[in-house]
């Protein structure tokens, strides 16, 4: 099974788990996806994911001046996307415990 298969459904979820600690722009939320063990992410992937998640009420945005470059848009998660993070991960965590009884793997 390829990984970039499973990550398509759910890299809503990554993203917002992702943002509950700490808000982060694009490249920095892809950065810190890799180092959680999701290597094979894409970065238009995570960058379209921001915007529709933004789109959706999830997140909001703010800009940050750099001196290094370009202004950076930062995103957080807001009330609605603590809800959604929390119906999501319930929902991961059923489906995961019912692939480890299929697969003989239950604790």
């Amino acid at each position: 099974m390829e990984i970039s298969q499973l990550l398509k459904g759910v890299l809503d979820l990554a993203v917002l788990a992702v943002l509950r600690e700490e808000d982060g722009y694009g490249y920095d939320v892809l950065r810190r996806l890799r180092a959680a063990g999701l290597d094979e992410v894409g970065d238009a992937s995570v960058y379209g994911t921001l915007r529709r998640l933004y789109k959706a009420g999830l997140l909001t945005s703010y800009v940050v001046p750099s001196e290094e470059g370009p202004h950076r848009k930062y995103y957080s998660l807001n009330e609605p996307g603590r809800a959604r993070l929390a119906e999501s991960g319930k929902t991961w965590q059923s489906f995961a415990l019912t692939m480890n009884v299929l697969l003989g793997e239950a604790a």
